[in-house]
């Protein structure tokens, strides 16, 4: 396989139409989860792109399979666990002060990963994961460390989303963490703002200072731009101006073009040119991912030059 995304995918719940969860009448049910998101953003690229975790014997899991495979991702090697429960979030969108998201994800079938899961796997030639998977429980965190410090599947690039979550542990815990992981990792994407939260980096340059060991350095600053650091070489990207429907998953989409062109050999200013395309369509519909561009555009912004 071209990538293999590794982590949680949960079920998700979003007032329709868009309006707090206090006073919603329905809600629309969807699937999402960071990794998941690039695997289904990458096979609707054409990618042979797979997804890996565990799932609760439930509809939600169920569901999350269904709607994986008919996007065209790989699930064979997913777990199902018919003692523990499919995790779930619910999105609250606040009029004026964003969306904010209610986990309920406590001793989900995900949160029973550990070292091993991936055993007797080909290595892909990316293997994406998050910072996500980590706060999910003990087993979770040695997990990732097989996969992106020991390098279990070597010899795949290993690519890793900071992608903080406060909701699921503190500061003081991950900061060390999140930052070992990044720093081991061949492609590292990471917020400014989560990198100022985790590291009080002010600027692109002091989280490279933080982080100088990782190849491949992909710093987002929300609707600004995105700094990229290939060893000592230094990229600034300006991010497209869109009219934002939701903040959500357009991380997730940026990484998603980038690494299609990495695998496409392409330079990192094409790589991020693709993602910032993803990101804006991911921006611009309230579910975490939105059609993929033409495929005359893809290549347009593949061919792109600094």
């Amino acid at each position: 396989m071209e990538v293999l995304c590794l982590g949680e995918s949960m079920a998700v719940f979003t007032p329709s139409p868009s309006t707090s969860l206090r006073h919603a009448g329905e809600l629309r049910a969807g699937v999402a989860g960071a990794e998941s998101n690039v695997a289904v953003s990458l096979a609707l690229l054409g990618t042979d792109a797979a997804w890996r975790g565990k799932v609760g014997d439930d509809p939600f899991g169920k569901r999350i399979l269904d709607v994986l495979r008919d996007a065209g991702v790989d699930c064979d090697g997913v777990e199902v666990d018919p003692d523990r429960p499919t995790g779930i979030y619910f999105k609250d969108p606040r009029p004026g002060d964003g969306t904010k998201v209610h986990y309920y994800r406590a001793g989900s079938a995900a949160s029973a990963m550990g070292p091993g899961q991936l055993a007797g796997t080909a290595p892909p030639e990316i293997l994406h994961l998050s910072g996500i998977t980590p706060a999910l429980s003990e087993t979770c965190h040695g997990l990732v460390r097989e996969l992106v410090v020991d390098r279990a599947l070597a010899p795949a690039t290993v690519s890793f989303d900071v992608n903080y979550r406060p909701a699921l542990w503190p500061v003081e815990r991950a900061a060390p963490v999140l930052a070992g992981l990044a720093d081991a990792a061949d492609i590292c994407f990471v917020g400014l703002d989560e990198a100022e939260t985790l590291w009080e980096c002010k600027t692109p340059d002091d989280v490279r200072a933080r982080l100088p060991a990782v190849q491949t350095l992909v710093i987002k600053d929300g609707g600004e731009g995105v700094t990229c650091y290939e060893g000592d070489r230094r990229l600034y990207s300006p991010a497209d101006a869109v009219d934002i429907v939701e903040p959500v998953g357009a991380g997730d989409a940026f990484a998603s073009g980038f690494l299609y062109g990495r695998l496409k050999g392409v330079s990192a200013s094409a790589c991020m040119s693709l993602g910032h395309r993803l990101a804006a369509g991911a921006l611009q519909t309230v579910g975490d991912l939105a059609a993929p561009p033409s495929p005359k555009t893809v290549k347009s912004l593949l061919e792109h030059r600094p």
